[in-house]
């Protein structure tokens, strides 16, 4: 994370100086300005994250330079200042949009604890924010087949039951994000945040700190105090992605959370509590893991109270003429275009086709179509050869029953995620960044397939 930039506006030029040297030395960015117009400047500039105000200034006092700032900005925190004897102004300086007020002289702990508490006000209110953005409905769960009719309506009972813990499982691609954030719209806490983490993108080191948050010191490179996503989730939905991928050291943590709510930070003595709602899920045999002694068999009964499943693409064949309709008004909407169709024989071809990469494969490919082909009518020969060229799946992998035994399905996913992943390093040649943004995963994850698979 990029260090917090702290705006000081102070016509108190040596007050400022120190100041500013001393928050460089906590691993802030602050800048010193001794004016409203400087700090008009800076603000218009570049980001600021946190502005501290003096109340008393010549020529424009705090009130207005408050006013102004947040004319500019009208989200940023600002910390006001203000001299002894001053309490009665600074209080009326919060009533107008100011977030605390220190009163000089101030120790320098006293001032660090306003800033992280209006920056962890400001984060979380950023987080609330843009999850809000992206809530879908359940209606978002596009579909026409049997087994999207049944999906719909356990994820509708699912939301409405007072039950706070939901496994979600299912091949990589087949939208399992998108159930858990209609389980959260459809629920009671639906006005509540959001958080999303993907447990196979984080750090092994990392994980514990940004589930439950870490104090000042507590490992190297914790220059402050940061909230957990536990509590930025506080009241709502805490989405845990790629659950199997959480090391075996932080289970043990994890099913302490589940079971009673409560949570220590990384380095704190207190003792917190969690009201959240956890959804978990995988892409992996969970009950397979417990067997090889990778997944505790207690988190993984913890976590399937209730359990849902998403189907594959290849199970639901007509639905991706319905997805294809509808993702190609979404891109034409993004591009300024008009939306793209598919020709009869284009749409036999993804009917027939297995889609070995779900619903997210299908997506990549109507996004690459619209750009490519704007306003068009897609025939087979605009399409990937993979996709022409790949016969139907037999009769009973359609209909959902698996032919061969285990052994042989995984072997058979393990080549198609090989090829996958051989294929998006190829187009980007060998660059693991823009690979794993192709297939929509993390430049972790991506590293971690590679490896699993001896690439």
């Amino acid at each position: 994370m990029r260090p917090a930039s702290v705006l000081v506006v102070d016509d108190e030029a040596p007050f400022v100086r120190s100041l500013v040297y001393a928050l460089k030395k906590e691993g802030l960015k602050p800048t010193g300005v001794n004016s409203c117009a400087a700090a008009l400047e800076v603000l218009r500039g570049g980001a600021v994250d946190v502005a501290l105000v003096d109340l008393r200034m010549p020529e424009v006092d705090g009130m207005e330079t408050l006013a102004r700032l947040r004319g500019v900005s009208p989200d940023l925190p600002v910390i006001m200042i203000s001299a002894h004897g001053d309490t009665r102004a600074a209080v009326q300086a919060v009533k107008a949009g100011a977030v605390d007020y220190l009163t000089k002289p101030f120790e320098l702990d006293d001032l660090l604890h306003c800033l992280h508490q209006a920056l962890d006000r400001q984060r979380m209110q950023e987080e609330i924010q843009y999850h809000r953005s992206r809530e879908v409905s359940i209606a978002s769960l596009i579909g026409a087949s049997p087994a999207m009719v049944q999906l719909r309506d356990e994820v509708e009972k699912v939301a409405a039951s007072g039950t706070s813990r939901i496994l979600v499982h299912g091949e990589s691609g087949t939208g399992k994000a998108l159930v858990a954030r209609a389980i959260h719209s459809g629920s009671r806490r639906a006005g509540q945040p959001f958080v999303e983490v993907n447990c196979a993108a984080l750090p092994e080191q990392l994980i514990e700190a940004e589930l439950f948050g870490a104090e000042k010191g507590a490992y190297t490179g914790a220059h402050q105090k940061r909230a957990g996503l536990v509590a930025l989730a506080e009241g709502g939905t805490l989405f845990l992605d790629e659950i199997g991928e959480v090391p075996l050291a932080l289970q043990a943590k994890l099913l302490h959370f589940l079971e009673d709510g409560t949570y220590r930070a990384v380095g704190a003595a207190a003792v917190s509590v969690g009201d959240v709602r956890v959804v978990a899920a995988t892409n992996r045999d969970l009950a397979a893991l417990v067997k090889e002694g990778r997944f505790r068999e207690d988190l993984y009964y913890r976590l399937n109270v209730i359990s849902v499943s998403v189907p594959a693409l290849r199970e639901r064949a007509d639905d991706a003429l319905l997805l294809s309709a509808h993702l190609a008004a979404r891109y034409a909407a993004q591009e300024g275009c008009a939306a793209i169709s598919l020709s009869p024989e284009a749409e036999e071809l993804f009917r027939n086709y297995a889609w070995p990469g779900n619903v997210r494969e299908l997506k990549n490919l109507i996004e690459r179509l619209t750009i490519l082909y704007p306003g068009a009518r897609i025939t087979p020969d605009l399409l990937p050869q993979e996709l022409r060229e790949m016969p139907a799946p037999p009769a009973g992998e359609a209909s959902g029953e698996v032919a061969g035994d285990a052994a042989s399905i995984n072997a058979h996913l393990d080549q198609t995620e090989r090829q996958l992943l051989l294929d998006a390093l190829d187009r980007s040649s060998g660059h693991k960044g823009r690979a794993a943004e192709t297939l929509g995963i993390s430049r972790h994850a991506l590293k971690r397939r590679l490896q699993r698979l001896g690439l």
